[in-house]
Order: C-alpha cells, then structure tokens, then sequence
C-alpha cells in the first residue's frame, strides 16, 4: 500500500473522545496528586533497589551466609537502631510503592465507582495494619521477654 506525496494522513490525537475514561479525572488538585503518586514509584523503586540488595547481601552473603539466619541472627540485627530503621524504611517505602502500584491498577481495571472504592478501601486499610504491625514488631521485639518459661528461651538470653 503506497500512498502519494500529495495525499495527507490523519492520526487522531489519543484519548480525542472516541474512548471514554473509566473515570473522570477532576482539574486541579488530583493532577498534582497524579503527578507525585508517579515520582514517588521511581524515586521509591530506586531507593528499594539499594535498601534491599543491600539487606541480602548482609544477611545472605556475609558472614556464615544462609545458615546463619535464625532468630539469634534477627535478634541481634535489630538490637542496632541501625537495623531497625533500616528494614523500617524498606517495609514503609515497599508497602507505600506496592500500595501505589495496586491503587493504579484498580484505576485502570474497575468499571464500576462502587467496585473501584471498595477495593482501594480493601487496599488501603490492609497496607495500613501490615504498615503499623510492622512497625511495631520492629520496635517491640523483645527476644527474651520477662516471665517466659526457660525453655522457650534462646541461649543468647540471661536467666
């Protein structure tokens, strides 16, 4: 198919009204949101990268390797603050970005205004208990609590 130089082709610019959005986008304050909900998933990906290949090669390849990871291995991970804010930041930035990504989705596929807020409401409280039960596992551990039985006890722990 060959056409002449003096027969003028015609692209419809996208989105020109042929196709309806699955919803309606309002001017203005949700653009901006648009706007940093999207820098958000490149500046966190690239800061997850680092977080995470770094807690591997700390816990998989220093050291005794895989064969050192138990719950004496945890324990003393996070008796350092630095370990604790370390897998703190990766659990809120890899919710945060997962939880963005889903949220894009469900955007994109529910038909439906109903459907599409009750699964970002499903999305969004379930991101927040993992958010803050991570959290609080993080800051609560307590590998020898007071009061537990002898033999529930690791080694590492002082009677």
């Amino acid at each position: 198919m060959s056409t002449s130089t003096n027969e003028a082709v015609s692209i419809e610019a996208p989105r020109s009204g042929r196709i309806a959005p699955k919803y309606a986008r309002t001017p203005g304050g949700k653009g901006n949101f648009e706007m940093f909900a999207w820098l958000f998933m490149r500046v966190s990906g690239a800061i997850l990268i680092v977080l995470i290949f770094t807690h591997l090669f700390v816990n998989l390849m220093l050291g005794d390797g895989i064969h050192a990871v138990d719950f004496g291995f945890v324990a003393g991970k996070w008796a350092s603050p630095l370990w604790q804010v370390w897998d703190l930041v990766m659990l809120w930035l890899a919710m945060l970005h997962g939880t963005n990504g889903v949220r894009v989705i469900i955007n994109d596929y529910a038909d439906k205004n109903s459907t599409r807020m009750a699964l970002k409401s499903i999305l969004y409280i379930a991101s927040l208990v993992i958010i803050v039960l991570g959290t609080l596992v993080i800051f609560t551990f307590d590998p020898c609590p007071a009061g537990a039985p002898l033999e529930l006890l690791g080694d590492f722990c002082t009677a």
